[in-house]
């Protein structure tokens, strides 16, 4: 249980962390963990007339972030984005999934456009 709350505790942190990036590059945060019945959306941003669904993965060193995303979580993101689609974006808004990795001593790498599927 302990390390269930660390881990928690470690998401939740990387997921500010990861706001604050996007704040600096010009986005805004409509919205942090938001839950759906395929799964929850860790932030919601917004830059212009694009809207992306960020899925935020934080690990203690770079080498678990090659594992933290796989096509799985990415499409359960997707299906999540589906379903909220309606609820921060209008017509003309481009939508997308993107990620952002973060480990200790290194800048958050953000991956645009992530999920194709």
């Amino acid at each position: 249980m302990r390390d269930r709350r660390l881990a928690e505790a470690a998401g939740r942190r990387g997921e500010r962390l990861a706001g604050w990036w996007l704040r600096l590059k010009g986005w805004r945060i409509l919205d942090r963990r938001v839950r759906t019945p395929a799964g929850e959306v860790d932030l919601v941003a917004r830059k212009g007339n694009l809207v992306a669904f960020v899925e935020v993965k934080a690990r203690a060193t770079a080498a678990e972030l090659d594992f933290a995303i796989d096509e799985r979580r990415l499409a359960r993101v997707a299906r999540a984005a589906e379903i909220l689609m309606p609820r921060y974006a209008g017509p003309g808004d481009d939508i997308r999934v993107d990620v952002i990795l973060i480990t200790p001593g290194t800048r958050p790498r953000h991956i645009e456009n992530a999920w194709t599927g």
